[in-house]
């Protein structure tokens, strides 16, 4: 399958690229562009991005964007309950990668809490996200299992989280994977950002895009949530 071949909603656009390298530039390029946009209209920005090892090269070309970085709060979609100082934190890993350069004076607003428990972490990174709604960018990511942010398939909570109407920001998540215990925003929160942007890579992926295109329980491939205009997916093999 192709992405061109791909039946795609009214107002969701398909961004291909061939290789990762161009993809990484490309949406450098269009997050900064639509920060800029975002602090000329309302003097400040918020950006919201996944973890994971495939946003690495783009963080690293949108750190050496001219963005007036300090009028910008960047956040996560979802982490996982371990420190900084772990080797699986999203946080540290946009530290590293992003907020560097011109692009450290950005204000980071940390999902991770410490707490006696995942749901009492769950609960201080509620209150502290209050701030983020409506998000001006929002880049999330796509796993094997169709899952995106710490939306996973058949978690606790997950049906919960993917209510339109929802209450909470944040929710404690269950990954099949190690670190098992994740925090998520919910559909509310990042179903409030102005321009969200798919990045994919690989066949694999592709396919999975898919099967989530075609009918079928949310529950059973999270990303279905998402898949509405407005949405850009970006892709390359």
């Amino acid at each position: 399958m192709a992405i061109s071949e791909l039946k795609l909603p009214q107002g969701v656009q398909a961004c291909p690229y061939d290789s990762a390298e161009q993809q990484a530039q490309a949406m450098a390029v269009r997050v900064a562009d639509a920060l800029r946009e975002a602090i000329a209209s309302r003097g400040q920005a918020t950006l919201v991005v996944s973890g994971g090892r495939s946003p690495v090269p783009f963080f690293e070309a949108l750190a050496q964007q001219d963005v007036p970085w300090a009028q910008v709060l960047v956040s996560l979609a979802d982490e996982r309950w371990v420190p900084i100082n772990h080797a699986g934190s999203n946080e540290a890993l946009v530290r590293r990668h992003l907020l560097r350069g011109p692009a450290a004076e950005a204000r980071f607003l940390s999902l991770y809490q410490v707490a006696g428990n995942l749901e009492q972490a769950a609960e201080l990174a509620d209150a502290a996200v209050a701030e983020l709604a409506p998000i001006d960018v929002l880049v999330l990511g796509m796993g094997d299992d169709g899952h995106t942010a710490s939306l996973f398939p058949h978690s606790p909570n997950l049906n919960q989280a993917l209510q339109p109407d929802c209450a909470r920001r944040v929710l404690p998540m269950l990954a099949p994977s190690e670190p098992a215990q994740r925090l998520t925003l919910t559909l509310p929160v990042l179903a409030s950002a102005r321009l969200p942007l798919l990045a994919i890579q690989g066949q694999a992926k592709l396919n999975i895009l898919g099967a989530a295109l075609r009918p079928g329980e949310t529950s059973e491939l999270p990303i279905r949530a998402f898949l509405h205009s407005p949405l850009e997916i970006h892709w390359c093999p």
